[in-house]
């Protein structure tokens, strides 16, 4: 089997999480740049095979847009042409980064630890992707 990856993604960083080949377990795999997105993904999808690309789509408590769905609108569309082979999924990312925080409280991390934006950005990517692997 192939793997899952999802994106967090945010006009500064993306949070990317990704499954085990057998697409039981969800981990983060880093927080890069997002204008080095399209180039990190080149180049690990030539390593590892990927059968779906979940990126969380950002909405209010109303299902309203927020500031950045119009962005992660955009990046999904340049996945889209750069990758047409690989399906693209948009997900619900409402509470991820509250439930990052939350975890990384859990997990007893100091508060400097907790202020690591590009940590939450990847805890968050993992939440969206676990959830999507109970989901299903």
């Amino acid at each position: 089997m192939s793997r899952i990856l999802a994106l967090d993604y945010g006009l500064k960083r993306t949070g990317i999480a990704v499954t085990d080949p057998l697409q039981i377990i969800a981990t983060g795999l880093t927080t890069i740049e997002s204008p080095k997105l399209i180039a990190f993904l080149k180049d690990y999808f030539k390593k590892e095979e990927v059968e779906l690309i979940l990126i969380g789509e950002p909405k209010n408590w109303d299902d309203s847009d927020t500031h950045a769905t119009p962005l992660v609108r955009q990046i999904t569309e340049k996945i889209k042409k750069e990758f047409p082979a690989i399906p693209l999924k948009m997900v619900d990312e409402r509470f991820t980064s509250k439930m990052a925080s939350r975890a990384m409280i859990d997990m007893g991390l100091k508060k400097k630890q907790r202020q690591n934006k590009a940590l939450v950005d990847e805890i968050a990517a993992t939440i969206m992707l676990q959830e999507y692997l109970q989901n299903r």
